[in-house]
């Protein structure tokens, strides 16, 4: 794909940006972002540039898998590195400040991964649209941290992104953005193993069926499913109700419902806009009450 102009003035200044550094460590998820910045670092510098994935237990394994994919797909090293964000007490209480704690291990285990192969530079996803979409206390570590964004530093916004990977010929393109699995989990509502396990296989039921756009979020065993609203007539389908009720009945949710609003990022974050109960429509699971 050829790039406007201007959008390839600015993957220019980024590649530029990157040669210039003594090595290159991104951290890697495997979704556009992410996978932008390693496509140009591997061809900014090659064999000095490593995508390193952090597996936890917010991460889906399938998901893991994906980055692994994608990394053969760009032709960068890939790293794993493994750590529990559940060993932090501030992480599981899941206050407002959540994704801080998180962002803050999970990128102090890519800084000393970079240290330890000798890697000037750790790089993350942040794209230029990042900052002005709503509460991202995330944000906040990467600063305090010093991890460069490429793509952040060099104005290039979510549309953009799109494009350099198309240019690029990667298959996430047009992949959907995936939060890590605690961002099911309402604020307040401690994070535990248990809650994330029912999600991760809740949300691969759902991949499974063929909807693309989803989340399941867990309100103390209660199953709230958004799907985005071109998807919404599938899953308003007895069927669907009958089916899904039985399936994550048996992952561990006592009731089931979906959410009439659909899709919405941060629906369940200190600044998301939850719906009121008579806007979900329920199909509980059968239960002693």
């Amino acid at each position: 794909m050829t790039l406007e102009a201007a959008v390839e003035a600015k993957l220019e200044a980024a590649r530029d940006d990157l040669a210039s550094r003594d090595g290159v460590l991104i951290a890697f998820s495997g979704g556009v972002d992410s996978s932008v910045v390693a496509a140009i670092a591997n061809d900014a510098v090659g064999e000095d540039a490593v995508a390193c994935t952090a597996r936890s237990e917010t991460l889906p394994e399938a998901e893991l898998e994906e980055a692994r994919r994608v990394a053969d797909e760009i032709g960068i090293r890939h790293e794993v590195v493994s750590f529990s964000e559940l060993e932090s007490e501030d992480f599981v209480e899941n206050d407002d400040d959540r994704c801080y704690h998180c962002r803050t291990m999970r990128l102090g285990e890519m800084e000393a991964t970079a240290r330890k192969l000798g890697l000037g530079t750790v790089c993350d996803g942040t794209n230029a649209d990042d900052p002005g979409a709503g509460h991202r206390p995330g944000l906040q570590a990467v600063e305090e941290l010093d991890v460069h964004s490429p793509l952040l530093a060099h104005d290039i916004g979510k549309a953009e992104v799109r494009a350099i990977a198309d240019h690029y010929g990667l298959s996430v393109a047009d992949k959907p953005s995936m939060a890590c699995l605690s961002s099911r989990i309402p604020t307040g509502l401690e994070v535990t193993e248990e809650r994330l396990t029912r999600v991760e296989r809740a949300e691969a039921l759902l991949r499974q069926w063929g909807f693309e756009q989803f989340r399941v979020r867990d309100h103390d065993g209660l199953a709230r499913i958004e799907v985005s609203p071109d998807e919404l007539e599938r899953a308003l389908t007895v069927e669907f109700a009958e089916t899904v009720r039985e399936e994550l009945s048996e992952i561990g949710f006592d009731h089931v419902t979906l959410d009439l609003h659909g899709y919405r990022t941060g629906s369940v974050s200190p600044d998301g806009d939850d719906p009121v109960v008579e806007d979900v429509f329920a199909a509980e699971s059968e239960g002693d009450d």
